[in-house]
């Protein structure tokens, strides 16, 4: 709809923004959202706690959003205050960033024939508990004065929300911390906020972060060394949280000592908030499953899974008395099958032949259902 106002609704538009910013006022029903909960997948639906709350907020409110979130992105990639090891939402950056690094830290030290333990963070609520007087004073540290931090301030301060289940909403509750899930600001506010952690690790320590995805990891010859390391580097990590609001659960950290000996080795035994990590074979990290000798074998027999179904919803709407049009079983496939199969390929395309066999048999029946049907078709399938 704003799209196509016309131009003198655009200037009032914008002599409205201009007011806010410099009269350092914020509307009101800005401040309210409607909360829509979002099952996880796979997850029970009779639990409060495996809905994600997703935030509606007002459409003027996210343009205005837009534009003061592209001068704070601006500012933080100018003044290289983001660490170059956070990928999430940034320019240029990607998961798979964080994926090849990972991977290529785990083959460098198989290469070296040596270990490498890898823990993998899961933050608790990490929207939700934002410390808003923190991100203003990281706004402050980073020399950030005038309009800007005082519209982040009212931004934040008063904000209320219903939340819609259906066709019913609940009463208006204020939120008294943490950000807006599905905010225009809120994914870069969060970024600085965490941003801090990575200056209370040690250098023996790597770490990565998409958003909230925490993996650090060290490798060596000597598995008390590894172990020393790692637990220190916890123990700063566990007090960063405390200073900063956040929280790190302990069900759901993982910790996974990639290795490919023979011969028995202990595991690893690191504390977090005084109990052990869980140390498991396998774990799924940005889409991608890291098994602990990198076969890569579990991700891609998952894969295979969505890929029968993808193809069994295909085959249906593919009918050829009653079914979808070319054009449409093209889009589909786009969407439910080459998605899946390009997303991670450059980090599971390692793997061996044998493993990556198993695909073999759901291409050649693509290939077959897909000459057959679009032979006539070329020129469009190009």
């Amino acid at each position: 709809m704003i799209k196509h106002l016309s131009n003198s609704s655009l200037q009032n538009l914008l002599h409205l923004y201009n007011r806010i910013w410099h009269e350092h006022r914020f509307p009101s029903s800005w401040q309210q959202a409607i909360i829509i909960p979002i099952l996880k997948p796979g997850k029970d639906p009779s639990n409060p706690l495996n809905y994600r709350p997703i935030a509606l907020t007002n459409c003027l409110c996210k343009l205005m959003e837009k534009m003061v979130n592209r001068r704070l992105v601006y500012y933080l990639e100018h003044n290289k205050i983001l660490s170059p090891f956070q990928s999430g939402f940034r320019p240029g950056r990607c998961t798979i960033d964080n994926l090849l690094a990972l991977e290529t830290d785990i083959r460098t030290t198989f290469l070296k024939r040596q270990d490498l333990v890898a823990i993998f963070f899961d933050i608790e609520k990490a929207y939700d508990r934002t410390w808003r007087y923190g991100i203003l004073q990281d706004l402050f540290n980073c020399n950030l004065r005038g309009n800007l931090p005082i519209f982040f301030q009212n931004f934040l301060r008063l904000r209320q929300f219903r939340v819609k289940v259906g066709f019913q909403l609940s009463d208006l509750f204020i939120q008294e911390e943490g950000v807006p899930q599905d905010s225009v600001l809120s994914v870069t506010l969060f970024s600085l906020k965490i941003n801090s952690i990575f200056k209370h690790l040690q250098p023996s320590i790597k770490s990565f972060l998409y958003v909230d995805d925490l993996y650090i990891s060290c490798s060596g010859d000597n598995m008390a060394f590894i172990e020393r390391q790692l637990q220190i580097a916890v123990n700063k990590l566990t007090q960063w949280s405390i200073l900063n609001g956040f929280t790190f659960s302990t069900s759901k950290t993982s910790c996974v000592h990639f290795c490919r000996k023979r011969r028995l080795h202990p595991e690893p035994e690191i504390k977090l908030y005084g109990q052990v990590i869980n140390v498991v074979s396998e774990v799924k990290f940005l889409g991608i499953i890291f098994d602990k000798k990198l076969t890569f074998l579990p991700h891609v027999l998952q894969l295979r899974k969505k890929l029968d179904r993808a193809l069994n919803i295909l085959k249906v709407l593919s009918n050829t008395s009653w079914g979808a049009s070319r054009l449409s079983l093209l889009r589909v496939y786009r969407a439910a099958i080459l998605s899946k199969i390009d997303y991670g390929c450059t980090i599971y395309g390692s793997a061996r032949q044998s493993v990556l066999q198993k695909f073999q048999t759901q291409f050649i029946i693509l290939a077959l259902h897909f000459v057959v049907l679009f032979k006539p078709l070329q020129s469009t399938c190009n």
